[in-house]
Formats: C-alpha cells, sequence, structure tokens
C-alpha cells in the first residue's frame, strides 16, 4: 500500500532536531531519501523504515500534464 509519491512533503513520527517536521521525498526506490524543509538535511532510509518512521503525507506533489 503505497500512498506517497515522489516530491510528496511528509510527516515522519519524530521531528527533526532542527525543530521541522516537514520532509520532501527525493528519491523513491528500494530506498527512499528524504530531505528535511527546514535545514536541508538528507536521509535515506530502506522502504522498509521509511513505512514505519513515516506518520502521514501533508501534501500530495503537484502532478505535471503535458
Amino acid at each position: 500500500m503505497e500512498e506517497y509519491d515522489l516530491n510528496d512533503i511528509v510527516m515522519m513520527k519524530k521531528p527533526h532536531p532542527c525543530g521541522v517536521n516537514r520532509w520532501q521525498i527525493i528519491r523513491v526506490g528500494a530506498d527512499i531519501k528524504i530531505e528535511c524543509t527546514g535545514c536541508g538535511h538528507i536521509v535515506m532510509m530502506s522502504r522498509y523504515d521509511f513505512n514505519k518512521r513515516m506518520k502521514k503525507v501533508l501534501e500530495k506533489a503537484q502532478k505535471e500534464e503535458n
């Protein structure tokens, strides 16, 4: 069950030490790479760990139509 996609903004269960709890998904594959929207710190984790640690999707990415 995948309810997130590339460039979505998600909330994790624990906030980042910089105080912000908004992360942008910048890579989706076997691993998920997310970037803190506050300080720009990048974290890479397995899809399994990401699914356990993600709380909810805050904003869906805008789909480009050609």
